[in-house]
């Protein structure tokens, strides 16, 4: 049976590999997707939180990463809760091709690189409170 600690270590150490995939595909063109993995990014990291500020050490089993933040505590403001909102399209609307091809269309460059520099700002200030 793994302690409270080794749960967060998971989460923590299993979102590392989402945010070198998120950089990666960066790189490779693929914003949509980089986006995608940033989101999960911060989602392993939110559960970590999560399993950090609660009895249980297993988070629920959703995604949306407004819903596993813990309102009191997350040390965020309302601009950087209401960009998680917005990520939290990447998630679910990802998965679907009319909603894919949609969010290809919107998902530049130059607004990936922003995200992605966002999603880095915010989970630097979550980490702080694990």
């Amino acid at each position: 049976m793994l302690t409270k600690e080794q749960h967060i270590a998971h989460w923590l150490k299993s979102s590392e590999d989402d945010e070198i995939t998120m950089h990666s595909l960066f790189k490779d063109g693929r914003y949509t997707h980089s986006l995608f993995f940033g989101h999960l990014y911060l989602e392993k990291i939110c559960k970590a939180l999560w399993v950090k500020n609660n009895n249980g050490d297993t988070p629920p089993f959703i995604n949306n990463l407004i819903k596993l933040l813990p309102a009191e505590n997350s040390g965020l403001s309302g601009n950087d809760m209401a960009f998680l909102d917005n990520l939290n399209k990447y998630q679910l609307s990802a998965m679907y091709p009319d909603n894919t091809y949609s969010l290809q269309r919107q998902t530049t460059k130059d607004y990936t690189e922003y995200s992605i520099n966002y999603v880095t700002k915010i989970s630097a200030r979550l980490r702080e409170n694990i």
